[in-house]
């Protein structure tokens, strides 16, 4: 079955929970991110995160943002045993919007049960993306995470973060690298590509969202994004919202 929520004017923050059942989720609009034990998964226009049922997660999402949840039985479709972000075609983005209007209870053969197989076929046969941050265990670095998910504009340097924490910027190093696979500045700075795909998403201009990240110039930033996503922001996201029709 399939769920509509509207988010309203503030950003909106799911505690963690469990589903049995393997969830789906899409926003139609604004953006969407997910976390996970070990990492925080983006949705970004036209794409899903697939979440496989008994996985812990909370979700966090951009103001006036339009979401769907798409919730499938275990064993009901061959689907990733892993958390995924999965591309939406145009056509399975509005079947799964057209099964979010009906009745979750359906008779077995009916219409409705007819389109859920067909959208279950073709969920199947979506590709993979990753639009991944590994995200560290270690309840100190959580912190740290936390605070620069709320600002992504704190301009507190390595050494900053480390004084905080009570130890060296070697340890910090090492205890990051550890913890996610990445040095610290290589860390923050996924980090804050994660934070601009949602700020994006949701709405915000490049120029807003490069100063906020505390890029000197927008130019410096979208440097940046290129390197990660392969184009400028505003293409990115252009090309994405196209590709939805």
């Amino acid at each position: 079955m399939a769920h509509r929520v509207d988010v309203e004017e503030r950003e909106r923050e799911v505690p963690i929970h469990v589903h049995r059942s393997g969830q789906l989720v899409m926003a139609l609009r604004g953006a969407v991110s997910c976390d996970v034990p070990g990492a925080m998964w983006m949705v970004p226009p036209q794409a899903g995160v697939w979440i496989p049922g008994g996985t812990p997660h909370s979700n966090h999402s951009t103001a006036n943002a339009v979401i769907f949840y798409l919730f499938v039985a275990r064993d009901a479709a061959p689907l990733p045993a892993s958390c995924c972000t999965l591309r939406i075609s145009p056509m399975l983005g509005e079947m799964i919007q057209y099964l979010a209007e009906q009745p979750p209870s359906y008779e077995p053969g009916g219409s409705t049960d007819r389109l859920a197989h067909v959208l279950l076929d073709q969920l199947c046969a979506m590709p993979k993306e990753e639009i991944s941050l590994p995200m560290p265990e270690d309840a100190r670095l959580r912190k740290v995470s936390r605070a620069m998910m709320r600002d992504p504009s704190d301009r507190r340097t390595q050494k900053d973060w480390a004084h905080q924490l009570g130890m060296s910027e070697r340890t910090l190093n090492r205890l990051c690298t550890a913890s996610t696979g990445l040095s610290f500045g290589r860390w923050r700075r996924q980090l804050h590509m994660m934070v601009a795909l949602r700020e994006l998403s949701g709405g915000a201009t490049v120029q807003q969202v490069a100063y906020d990240l505390g890029y000197e110039s927008p130019s410096a930033f979208i440097t940046m994004f290129k390197k990660a996503f392969g184009k400028p922001p505003a293409t990115y996201i252009n090309d994405r919202l196209m590709a939805g029709g």
